[in-house]
């Protein structure tokens, strides 16, 4: 008898409230586990500093945005805070059928319609130590204004209630830590015996 593992990737989603330093994780990600695909977020939010468009974001105008959604260019989309956030659909579903993994760090709305259309992926919540933390990141970025804080912060709180609806939970406390334990999720995943196939050595 050999054991083979099925020929599609992983579809691995991170996500959480805004401030939960997902972006963060993902960046220290990449350098862990360089064998990952990241896909790349479309928004209409503006860069932020060291941001690339292409590399960070696809940035786009709200025209050009709403032109993906109508052409059914995106998997999943969300308006969050003002701006629109997509993941682009072509490059996501040929990432998996070439048998790569790939990861999505999206925002929660955008986190459920993809469990819509791919129930089979790995879905990863990250969750501040306390609220409190989660609220003095969000400051320290010096990014937000009173309102728009206030705004992420009563967004946050709405968010955190979503867990239920995903298969991990990840603590950013230390983000080593969290990549190692998001690290053990994806090896645990590629071990499930639902992504094994067994057939005759002879055969």
């Amino acid at each position: 008898m050999k054991v083979n593992s099925v020929n599609e990737g992983l579809l691995i989603v991170i996500s959480g409230p805004s401030g939960v330093g997902k972006g963060t994780v993902c960046s220290r990600l990449r350098q862990k586990m360089p064998e990952l695909t990241y896909s790349i977020s479309a928004t209409t939010r503006a860069p932020r500093e060291g941001e690339m468009d292409g590399v960070s974001y696809f940035f786009k105008t709200v025209p050009e945005f709403k032109k993906m959604i109508e052409e059914d260019q995106l998997i999943e989309w969300a308006q969050y805070v003002g701006n629109y956030y997509g993941t682009p659909r072509r490059f996501v579903e040929n990432t998996l059928a070439s048998g790569q993994d790939i990861v999505l760090e999206i925002e929660v709305q955008g986190a459920m319609q993809v469990k819509e259309k791919f129930p089979q992926g790995v879905f990863i919540f990250l969750v501040p130590p306390s609220f409190e933390e989660l609220r003095q990141r969000i400051i320290n970025r010096g990014t937000e204004t009173e309102a728009l804080l206030n705004k992420r912060l009563e967004a946050a709180s709405d968010e955190l209630n979503q867990i239920k609806n995903y298969n991990y939970v990840v603590i950013n406390d230390e983000v080593d830590k969290a990549c190692e334990c998001i690290r053990a999720i994806v090896m645990a995943e590629h071990c499930r015996t639902d992504r094994l196939k067994l057939s005759d050595q002879n055969s």
